[in-house]
């Protein structure tokens, strides 16, 4: 019985995407009433910037990432997360969003009572996961439904199904660019455009190493040439260009320690 009565009570529960609010304006709905959202300042305006390249670098392609983007929680509720990560596909009854599975608030010492009414009613609608990142005091915390609370997180990373790289903790909580961070999460995920620009620039190498030893007169056969050309370790290839300055023979070029 309490199963259907809490399957009934979901299925009663508005589409994520009714409104109560119009969209594209800077309002919420909280316990029914209707809550001004203030524009963001430093360091919290740059840090929404860099976590949602962040955990768009880090999510599968079945998912999408999105900016304060409203979801209804209740029939009383219409509040929007800072990061929600949902999935690209339409939900099969409806058409329509399906609800996030990630939620991240950007929160201050002042603002983490409002977010945790938020978290908890994001929870209770059925998000699975929702987080915070306290700037104030440099840490992500959790919202715990069975503790009713923050949680901080002490692990490195936040793995999830939704992310095909796991996230790092202190790249959520720095005041650095998250550049690099972005980057090897691209990389990990075989992005086609990174790859194919690694690609090229090891190509580069590789030729600049059979110029230098035609210029010092080191005759290359076919399938050195062709192993040459095919290396794509980056470490490899700069060894072979310092030993390409001195070796006598194309096998001195390979040897290795």
């Amino acid at each position: 019985m309490a199963s259907f009565s809490g399957s009934r009570a979901q299925a009663e529960l508005p589409d994520v995407d009714d409104r109560l609010v119009e969209p594209e304006t800077p309002y919420e709905i909280l316990d029914g009433e209707l809550v001004h959202v203030s524009p963001a300042d430093e360091p919290h305006g740059t840090l929404h910037v860099q976590l949602a390249a962040l955990v768009e670098a880090h999510t599968g392609l079945e998912f999408e990432v999105a900016c304060d983007m409203l979801t209804r929680t209740s029939k009383i509720d219409d509040i929007a997360p800072d990061i929600s990560v949902f999935p690209a596909a339409r939900h099969p009854d409806t058409g329509r969003r399906q609800l996030e599975h990630l939620a991240f608030e950007i929160v201050s010492t002042q603002s983490m009572s409002y977010a945790g009414r938020k978290a908890a009613k994001l929870v209770a609608r059925g998000v699975r996961r929702v987080f915070a990142i306290d700037v104030d005091r440099s840490r992500v915390l959790e919202w715990s439904a069975s503790l009713d609370r923050w949680s901080e997180i002490t692990a490195s990373c936040i793995e999830d199904p939704a992310l095909d790289v796991p996230l790092p903790v202190d790249v959520l909580v720095t005041a650095v660019k998250a550049d690099d961070a972005v980057a090897r999460a691209l990389l990990a995920k075989h992005n086609p455009v990174l790859e194919a620009s690694l690609s090229a620039l090891a190509t580069g190498f590789a030729k600049a190493i059979i110029a230098l030893l035609a210029a010092r007169g080191i005759a290359l056969d076919g399938a050195t040439r062709a192993r040459i050309l095919a290396e794509r370790d980056p470490d490899r290839l700069e060894r072979w260009t310092a030993r390409g300055a001195t070796c006598a023979t194309a096998a001195e070029l390979f040897a290795e320690p």
